[in-house]
């Protein structure tokens, strides 16, 4: 029988340094269970020489620290940033095809193009993507991001590959909706590891600027693919290109990704809260993109939003009383100026949404237009759009925030009354080209912005919450803003022949609610420019697997040597 050689320490002051030992984090409503001595780090015991003694008074025993994004080497580093970036490409592709193509492919569906139909095929996959975002940040705290971003990728994966096999208008729709769910799956639990891996600072600064480039570079090259695919007769064939290309970029990530530890291990999930959040946000949607092809007078229509809005209200009565877990903490919303930003975001991407759709619509239905010649004028944005990703994460050490949103809001501002103002026939070079280059900084400058804030706003342990926080307003705002302005063009076409009037109304629509966002930041966001460098909550330095090296109060340390000694 082999002998297992034990080493024997003695407790000395906390002056000599503990190993690095990777914590779950404490919570009160949910203590670690009895076993999470034997459960957690039994497994991991190495052999003495691998480290220094440490004195616990006990049989020694020494835990190895995973592998992180600091030990990794350059090119694995740059790898894994540069796949993450990729993932958000890929879904923005997949994004921007009913946006682009949403009138083509309903003819090609078999459906007559006009409100509340064609609308749905852009509509679908933001709204399901925008609705469940808002728990998979959590999710992913609980069950790991690494692992919710495979089943995510997995997921999108699959219903893509029945979208390009549909062949009707319902079906396509539904599977859509389904693929958005991955989609919600995915991006904030890779925004959540470049903030969990990344401190505050440049360097997350700059991978999010990255990450956020890659949004106008997709829909950019989306519309493109899209539009020569439709134009060769094979669209379905976009579908099955983004199944491959999410597959490669998903395998490599899996050899790539070190393990990764969930930062809320033991947590539990609001499944009452999230039923309740996502069933009243869903349901609300889908009222107003289904109003203008149905109207308000039928009376199905009221009945979704009352019941919206009772589930809404449920929710936050049961979020704020009786949820140990919630969705969203109470403590997220007190951070000074946090409403009125939620409120701007909101309304920006509403605004946003507005101005692409009745740009689509304007082009294709009035100057004949094909797919592919809209994404060909499209091209300011590809570039401008990247750049402005780029000089918003430049800027936001630089500026304070208030003022890079001002930025964001005033351009799709003069966007939506640039096409308002228009005649039905014009030159491209007149209106719509320089519209185009001022939308391009919106979606860059208010989402890089409000990301960042939210990431910085927060601990380390709720970096998925803040993602999915601004992932919803981005997404699901885009998704609302078609069902709003759509309803506003119906109501005002009714018994015009002249649709012009209709889409100029959806288009002041957009400019009304972007002045509105425009005027609530200059009023009331006040959030200083944001120069930090590091972790500064005490909670994410103790559990940080290099506080003790960075901990030099004799207090600080101990209160680390209590956390270590009680697991």
């Amino acid at each position: 029988m082999s002998s297992i050689k034990t080493e024997t320490v003695v407790l000395e002051p906390i002056s000599s340094p503990l190993p690095q030992v990777h914590l779950p984090p404490s919570h009160p409503s949910h203590p670690s269970p009895p076993d999470v001595n034997d459960s957690i780090l039994a497994s991991a015991v190495l052999p003495a020489s691998e480290y220094p003694a440490t004195e616990i008074g006990a049989e020694r025993q020494v835990f190895q620290q995973e592998p992180s994004f600091h030990s990794m080497g350059n090119t694995r580093k740059i790898t894994i940033l540069v796949l993450i970036v990729a993932c958000n490409f890929i879904q923005m592709i997949s994004n921007i095809i009913g946006l682009a193509a949403g009138l083509e492919i309903s003819k090609l569906l078999g459906v007559e193009t006009g409100p509340g139909r064609a609308n749905w095929v852009a509509a679908s996959y933001p709204l399901t993507q925008g609705t469940f975002v808002l728990i998979s940040g959590r999710l992913g705290a609980v069950y790991g991001h690494k692992n919710i971003l495979f089943i995510g990728g997995a997921w999108f994966v699959i219903w893509s590959l029945v979208n390009g096999f549909v062949t009707s208008f319902v079906p396509f729709i539904i599977a859509r909706a389904l693929t958005g769910v991955g989609g919600a799956l995915l991006m904030p639990n890779v925004v959540a590891m470049i903030g969990i891996t990344c401190p505050p600072g440049r360097l997350r600064n700059i991978s999010l600027g990255f990450f956020s480039a890659s949004a106008p570079t997709g829909s950019y090259l989306g519309s493109l693919i899209i539009g020569g695919l439709i134009a060769a007769g094979h669209w379905d064939l976009c579908f099955f290109i983004l199944a491959f290309l999410a597959s490669i970029i998903l395998a490599v990530l899996w050899v790539l990704l070190p393990p990764e530890r969930p930062v809320d291990r033991y947590g539990k999930i609001d499944w009452i809260g999230a039923v309740l959040g996502t069933g009243g946000l869903i349901v609300f949607n889908v009222a107003w993109n289904q109003a203008p092809a149905v109207g308000w007078s039928t009376p199905y229509e009221i009945v979704l939003v009352c019941l919206s809005i009772v589930l809404l209200a449920i929710f936050t009565i049961w979020e704020s009383k009786f949820a140990h877990t919630p969705i969203l903490p109470l403590d997220i919303w007190h951070a000074p100026s946090f409403l009125p930003l939620v409120i701007t975001v909101l309304f920006c991407f509403m605004a946003n949404s507005t101005f692409l759709w009745y740009m689509v619509i304007w082009l294709q239905t009035l100057r004949g237009y094909s797919v592919f010649q809209f994404a060909v004028s499209w091209t300011p944005f590809g570039i401008i759009g990247t750049v402005g990703a780029l000089l918003s994460a430049w800027l936001i050490p630089r500026l304070a925030a208030q003022w890079i949103l001002a930025i964001g809001a005033t351009a799709i501002l003069i966007s939506n009354i640039l096409l308002a103002t228009m005649p039905a026939q014009q030159s491209y070079w007149t209106q719509v080209f320089p519209a185009t280059i001022f939308m391009a900084f919106c979606p860059d400058f208010v989402y890089t912005a409000a990301q960042i804030i939210a990431s910085n706003s927060v601990r380390r342990s709720q970096q998925g919450v803040a993602a999915s926080l601004i992932g919803t307003l981005n997404l699901y705002g885009n998704s609302l803003g078609l069902g709003f302005s759509g309803t506003v063009e119906t109501e005002i076409n009714k018994g015009r022949r002249d649709p012009v009037v209709g889409y100029k109304a959806a288009l002041y629509f957009g400019t009304a609610i972007a002045a509105t966002a425009l005027l609530i930041n200059l009023l009331f966001v006040r959030v200083v420019k944001d120069g930090r460098e590091g972790w500064v909550d005490q909670e994410d330095v103790n559990t940080d697997s290099n506080a003790n090296n960075r901990s030099h109060d004799p207090a600080e340390g101990t209160s680390t040597a209590v956390q270590a000694r009680r697991v």
